[in-house]
């Protein structure tokens, strides 16, 4: 039995990280400018993407057939038996099923699916842990109930952005409180629910205030738990670092990343976003 790990560009993984793990294969969703299509993180750089936000006609596609063919095909020639198959949420992408279609057409392999219903560094943490189940011998059908405890009991997602008007041009505003909070400048805190879709875990008046009942959250989850921190920004570096540091006081963190949102879901959020993305170690 040898087990490979494929998901997609939503789970916002580093190329450090997949190079240093040779049985982790990742496929890229893709971004549409002006028609144009390029694959996420790949082709295009988050800058260029926030760069022509309001400019140009963005939006997002699913990942290329032939790049998850081809990808399929390269895990068979490297001789892995087993694939498990982790993708975003399938209440906020049709990657889910895409990916599903293809599968169903493949020989040759075992292969299990895994719906994170979340996105970012929420379904790059379950893509960790499946490695770490992997380097322990785990067995294949042994995965999913492992997987659902990690991402419904053991890790927690959520963001804060300055403005909805990005969600609701792409169709993610889901179930979160819209032109209200515009007006009066009451910003959400934004997580994805056990469907997989957005919703208003919490709101406060003003973005200061909402950052806050962030750090609030994480505290009310973990307490003195140990955890894996993330820290996912948009075009405001600077600010996700000073956050980062302030986090460090009240909690008892062992690894923290500040991480760049990958431009397919920058997309959907805008350049002004902060979000935690934290995993009981």
């Amino acid at each position: 039995m040898k087990i490979a790990v494929l998901t997609d560009s939503g789970a916002n993984l580093n190329q450090e990280f997949i190079k240093n793990n040779e049985n982790l294969f990742v496929v890229p969703l893709m971004i549409v400018i002006n028609g144009k299509e390029y694959r996420d993180g790949v082709e295009i750089s988050a800058s260029e993407v926030y760069e022509q936000l309001d400019t140009h006609k963005v939006s997002t596609s699913l990942p290329s057939t032939s790049d998850l063919k081809n990808t399929l095909d390269e895990i068979k020639k490297k001789g892995f038996t087993d694939l498990l198959v982790i993708n975003i949420s399938s209440g906020l992408s049709g990657t889910f099923n895409a990916f599903r279609l293809a599968l169903a057409e493949e020989k040759g392999l075992n292969i299990v699916q895994f719906d994170t219903l979340t996105l970012g560094g929420g379904e790059g943490f379950i893509v960790e842990y499946a490695l770490e189940l992997i380097a322990k011998g785990t067995k294949l059908n042994d995965f999913v109930p492992l997987l659902k405890k990690m991402r419904f009991d053991d890790s927690i997602a959520f963001y804060t952005i300055n403005t909805l008007k990005y969600l609701k041009a792409g169709g993610r505003i889901g179930k979160v409180e819209g032109t209200i909070g515009d007006l009066l400048h009451i910003k959400p805190v934004i997580t994805v629910n056990e469907e997989g879709v957005y919703v208003t875990l919490s709101k406060a008046f003003g973005l200061k205030r909402s950052l806050l009942r962030m750090k609030s959250i994480l505290i009310e989850k973990f307490g003195q738990d140990k955890i894996d921190l993330i820290v996912h920004y948009g075009d405001n570096e600077a600010e996700a670092i000073d956050l980062a540091d302030k986090l460090q006081d009240s909690l008892n963190i062992r690894n923290t990343n500040i991480i760049r949102l990958t431009p397919v879901l920058g997309v959907h959020t805008g350049p002004e976003i902060i979000a935690y993305v934290a995993r009981r170690v």
